[in-house]
């Protein structure tokens, strides 16, 4: 059965992680889905999450508003990388993968739409980007 999760609807009773605000929309107690969950993710301005990545899950994001900032390890060298994404764009993150999210911007909240390839929203919390 189709079901509509109205905006003022979605969870924040989900997995989180410092400095940002994610927020359940697609989920299995949310709606019954069995392979996929969806969200929103909200970085206040001048605010950064801590290091992190969602296990085996695939994540797609796309930026809704704000300029946010995507750290992450390099597989291939090992060095700090950063993505800056606008409004419109698409982003890829791969299982497992170390990364953050900032928002360097002063005056904008950075939101995103999350959709992952797991049911639920898997999320390792680490103590830096190396692990």
């Amino acid at each position: 059965m189709l079901r509509h999760v109205p905006a003022a609807e979605v969870d924040a009773e989900t997995a989180q992680t410092s400095g940002m605000q994610r927020f359940a929309a697609i989920s299995n107690a949310m709606t019954g889905s069995q392979k996929l969950w969806m969200g929103q993710t909200h970085v206040k301005p001048g605010m950064q999450s801590g290091d992190h990545h969602h296990g085996e899950a695939e994540t797609a994001i796309y930026v809704v508003s704000g300029t946010p900032e995507f750290v992450f390890l390099d597989p291939a060298t090992g060095a700090e990388d950063r993505v800056i994404a606008q409004p419109g764009d698409y982003l890829f993150i791969p299982p497992y993968l170390p990364h953050r999210e900032e928002n360097n911007h002063p005056d904008v909240e950075a939101v995103v739409v999350i959709a992952r390839s797991t049911q639920e929203a898997i999320v390792i919390n680490l103590p830096s980007l190396r692990g």
